[in-house]
């Protein structure tokens, strides 16, 4: 029988609370399935192990996540610990020492979900994004001048390469042509005369090579209004790490809220483990509740099923969602019900349970 290993870092606030539903639904797959099963390992690390040792993760952190098969992230975050560090210390250091430079954030209303789209649907809001998670925005570059200074300057540095740019637009093309869908590229070429100029020169360049897809272009202000006016005319979308980070968060309110916003932090070539995180944050609000919202953490589950090949699973754990979401009788205070997170875990391992091969 075939064993995957996962480096479980249930994180801060509600992580652990989310991440075990998830590793229950994660073993029922697996039981479901029969031909595999999970090994997670817990690490500890995160703002309370911050707070402790002053480091968001041992020394050896990565080389202790090498042998891993997959990474399952819970959140990262809490009062007294500086965002800058516990993003850049821990959930940044991941995705980039393990060059996870595909994040892939599913935006699909699901039956059942709220959505505040009038006339929403399942059909008219899905969308795939595919933001690029290694460079861009968020490479780290820049410098800090003249502090506390009059003449104080702060500079930050976009960094978009070749290599990078290219990479992640061969992936969203390669991923629409196997969904047999569209590809839609968000820059703002208009007022970033170097970076995404470059990005759109590169996205012309890579479309003559996919003349069996069809593209769209849009500038990040106008697709965020039309994300909202016109959702159904995004398919599969490619964009850059910040432009990704903000609009996925608008297509999260789109299709039910942050409890259902799901991402994967994706080495294709898979010479390093990827990362599977839901992405509402910490929420430190209702932390140690038993409130908080599972279904994003499943979600997430369901990514690393489908990145593991088992996309049958995957399409189950989806199903077994909109179930729950269709019922309305098993869900938590954010989705307008009473139920634990426990309760909402609960029931969707007794969902699986009772489904037919989707």
């Amino acid at each position: 029988m075939k064993t995957y290993k996962i480096a479980v870092i249930p994180g801060d606030g509600i992580g652990p609370e989310v991440i075990d539903a998830g590793i229950k639904v994660l073993e029922k797959a697996a039981e479901l399935d029969g031909t595999f099963q999970f090994d997670f390992t817990h690490f500890p690390w995160g703002c309370e192990y911050y707070l402790k040792h002053g480091k968001m993760m041992d020394e050896d952190g990565i080389e202790r996540l090498k042998p891993f098969d997959a990474i399952y992230l819970g959140a990262v975050g809490f009062p007294g610990v500086p965002d800058h560090i516990s993003l850049w210390d821990l959930l940044l250091r991941i995705r980039k020492e393990f060059d996870q430079y595909v994040n892939i954030r599913p935006i699909q209303l699901l039956n059942g979900a709220p959505s505040p789209i009038i006339g929403g649907s399942k059909e008219t809001v899905d969308m795939l994004f595919i933001r690029e998670n290694s460079e861009g925005e968020y490479a780290g570059a820049g410098d800090w001048l003249f502090r506390g200074k009059p003449e104080e300057v702060v500079l930050q540095t976009a960094v978009f390469s070749r290599k990078g740019t290219e990479r992640i637009i061969r992936y969203a093309f390669e991923t629409a042509r196997k969904l047999g869908k569209s590809v839609t590229s968000i820059s703002k070429a208009n007022a970033l005369n170097y970076s995404m100029v470059f990005w759109d020169e590169v996205f012309a360049q890579m479309s003559e090579e996919y003349p069996d897809v069809k593209t769209h272009s849009y500038l990040v202000d106008a697709a965020a209004m039309l994300m909202i006016k016109d959702p159904a005319r995004f398919e599969v979308v490619v964009t850059s790490n910040l432009f990704g980070d903000i609009l996925t968060d608008l297509g999260a309110a789109l299709a039910g809220g942050m409890g259902l916003a799901a991402g994967a932090n994706i080495n294709p070539e898979r010479n390093y483990p990827s990362m599977f995180e839901p992405v509402h944050g910490s929420a430190p609000d209702i932390a140690g509740k038993g409130i908080a919202n599972p279904l994003a953490a499943v979600w997430s589950a369901s990514q690393m099923l489908d990145f593991f090949g088992y996309d049958h699973l995957g399409k189950k754990l989806l199903s077994a969602i909109e179930t729950l979401l269709e019922e309305k009788a098993v869900l938590t205070p954010d989705l307008g019900g009473n139920a634990s997170t426990t309760d909402v875990g609960r029931r969707i391992t007794e969902i699986l349970d009772n489904m037919e091969d989707v």
